[in-house]
């Protein structure tokens, strides 16, 4: 191996890219290492299954066709163009066609190199016209930082791969390509190619394509593009538990000073990798139904301003603590200014994270697995429990939660009226049953939702359940007060809950609101109570299909079925509401534009069911509107919750010919036994 001048050129130019660029990537771990501990190390095997899925095969981004193919083609390219940047390395180092040691395996390297090399130009050219005359709308931002910084990551990449390309090209004409090569696009363009001027294409081209690669490299830190460094580990370490599962606090723990997200360092260091990995493309916004409906939350924004709050404020804190004393570190007037600054209020508009319906559609749609909503709820936390600086509405709310156990100002003693005259069972007279009958406050106290738990116990009946109810010992599951960021006055009512459920025998709890469902399947586990639950729409399938129930109808309707996110996004029930009412003879269940994963919110989680919505339209009208366009008879769906915002929708809209109606009410109107 001979060295030549340009090969001493590049060695020193290559092991400065690579020290800068790990000193950047050092920088980065040592801020994630500011923010609180978390364990996201367990699970490896499980952890490693999500990479390959979401960051390899990029599952996520299919969602979204246009723009996942120019993603898919870009992603992919740089991964098999590896072989093309390793080669320039070794090529800059003295050593020629390297992975000509790997024989005809670099037949297939060269051709996918080749073919990929054309498929990212593409992508490129795609990307720059969606953003640039297209300008779909997710992916403009105000900032002209943003705007510059796209286009110099697109053209970087685009110069790159044409580069390469001619560098190949150039190498054809003077017969110093490798062994084992098969370049079909590079061939082509070798024909094009005054062989006089080979030699001096030749070396622009590996230079230009070698130190743009090593330039991008260093690029990126600074870039809202990070994530092409930072995308698998934040896949790898992403949750692996339910869908938006809060973490509880230890409120017996007298070591805790805050509760909640004041500021950056109050998050855990994946909430910051999070806001370091947001790509900025725009799809958790795009789905936001709080933002299509023109209010002020957006959660890409949330992330954004994540970071921008990490990258002014660690870097100071980075430098007290590298200091010999961090009492002696005397800070400057302008990081004084920035330590002062108040996250939620300076970087964070406080408004806007009373707008999250906690739909979790934005986590849905993220293709790096960021984490908005958990987010959000944490700095609803500090703004709650440490500074009482809340909604109005949530004032009576939380009364009404603590003092009477239900969102309502009803009293406790009322929460069984509904049942009277049906003859339903008290846990307390039975003690010992199969199931147990969670009706929820709306079931027990909203006369729309009272009406659905009629059906349904009257179909327990016929079916001959064993089930009881527990009556006036029944309380709020703790939901609406968790998402409202009340963590103690949740703590409180989910521990007396557990504590009425000990004292019972049964073998499940079966619901009819996806938000008791998700409560009790996914967060009361980590209160130590874990129970079977499960959801009115499977129970009921389970009853028709083992001939306990019987249904039949003789008059065509025409449904259009509404997905509940905590039934669906949160928990993946799709089917099982759709196979029970194909049960029903001559029902047609027609899906809306937006539907199961890509459904639309009723505008009534997050506490939002409460609070009055001040700007833009309302959620629940906005999916009204949805749902009628699809020329429905009835519009079905699966929550109390639901059922109150769909009809008020139809209220607004001033539809009087569509009716809106549980599942249980419509298996209720057509059972035959």
């Amino acid at each position: 191996m001979e060295f030549e001048l340009k090969n001493i050129i590049y060695m020193v130019i290559f092991l400065a890219a690579i020290t800068f660029l790990t000193y950047n990537l050092i920088r980065y771990v040592k801020y994630l290492k500011l923010a609180k501990n978390e364990n996201r190390f367990d699970n490896i095997p499980k952890r490693l299954a999500k990479v390959l899925g979401i960051a390899f095969f990029q599952k996520k981004i299919y969602r979204e066709p246009t723009g996942g193919f120019i993603h898919l083609a870009i992603f992919w390219g740089f991964l098999i163009l590896l072989f093309s940047a390793s080669s320039s390395v070794f090529k800059g180092f003295g050593i020629a066609n390297f992975w000509d040691n790997l024989g005809a395996i670099n037949y297939l390297i060269t051709f996918f190199t080749d073919l990929f090399c054309g498929l990212i130009i593409i992508a490129v050219l795609f990307a720059l016209i969606r953003r640039y005359v297209v300008k779909v709308k997710r992916l403009q931002m105000d900032d002209k930082h943003e705007k510059l910084d796209a286009l110099i990551v697109l053209l970087s990449i685009f110069t790159i791969v044409v580069g390469l390309l001619f560098e190949n090209a150039s190498a054809i004409v003077l017969h110093v390509d490798a062994v084992y090569a098969i370049r079909p696009i590079s061939s082509s363009l070798a024909l094009l190619l005054n062989p006089e001027n080979a030699v001096a294409i030749h070396n622009i081209a590996f230079w230009v394509h070698s130190l743009m690669i090593l330039a991008f490299m260093n690029y990126l830190p600074y870039s809202k593009h990070f994530h092409v460094y930072s995308s698998i580990p934040n896949v790898y370490f992403s949750s692996l538990e339910p869908v938006n599962k809060l973490d509880r606090i230890d409120f017996a723990d007298e070591t805790i000073e805050q509760y909640g997200v004041s500021d950056v360092t109050d998050y855990s260091w994946k909430s910051i990798l999070d806001s370091f990995t947001c790509t900025h493309c725009g799809r958790c916004t795009a789905v936001c139904p709080a933002n299509v409906t023109g209010k002020p939350l957006d959660p890409r924004d949330i992330m954004v301003q994540i970071r921008n709050r990490s990258f002014d404020k660690l870097p100071i804190l980075l430098k007290q603590n590298s200091s010999k004393s961090k009492e002696e570190y005397k800070l400057t007037e302008k990081e004084q200014n920035i330590i002062d600054k108040i996250y939620v209020g300076d970087y964070q508009e406080p408004g806007k994270l009373w707008n999250c319906t906690s739909c979790g559609a934005c986590m849905q749609e993220c293709p790096v697995m960021i984490e908005h909503v958990p987010a959000i709820v944490s700095m609803r936390r500090a703004k709650v429990m440490m500074e009482s600086d809340f909604p109005e509405e949530l004032q009576g709310l939380f009364a009404n939660l603590e003092n009477n156990g239900a969102p309502w100002a009803f009293s406790p003693m009322e929460r069984a009226d509904w049942a009277e005259g049906l003859n339903v069972p008290l846990a307390s007279d039975k003690k010992e049953f199969d199931v147990l009958y969670w009706v929820g406050c709306a079931g027990s106290f909203d006369d729309r939702a009272k009406k659905v738990s009629v059906a349904f116990t009257k179909l327990l009946q016929k079916a001959n359940v064993d089930f009881a109810i527990l009556g006036t010992e029944e309380s709020c599951n703790g939901d609406l007060a968790r998402r409202t960021g009340n963590e103690y006055l949740a703590d409180t009512m989910i521990q007396q809950n557990v504590e009425v459920l000990n004292q019972y025998k049964f073998n499940k709890i079966v619901v009819t609101c996806p938000h008791c469902y998700n409560t009790f399947k996914n967060e009361y586990p980590e209160f130590g109570a874990k129970f079977e639950v499960v959801h009115h729409s499977v129970f009921l399938n389970e009853l028709i299909n083992n001939g306990s129930l019987i249904v039949s109808n003789d008059k065509q309707i025409n449904i259009a079925y509404h997905d509940s996110c905590y039934l669906g996004r949160y928990n993946s029930i799709y089917d099982e509401p759709r196979k029970l009412l194909k049960k029903v003879p001559k029902i047609n269940i027609l899906e809306p534009d937006k539907t199961k994963s890509k459904g639309f919110c009723c505008g009534a989680g997050g506490g939002q069911m409460f609070m009055e919505e001040h700007i833009g339209t309302r959620v629940n009208v906005e999916r009204t509107e949805q749902l009628l366009k699809s020329s429905p008879d009835c519009i079905a769906l699966n929550c109390p919750f639901c059922l109150t915002m769909i009809e008020d929708g139809l209220k607004a809209k001033d539809v009087e010919n569509v009716k809106v109606k549980d599942i249980a009410e419509l298996i209720f109107e057509n059972i035959l036994n």
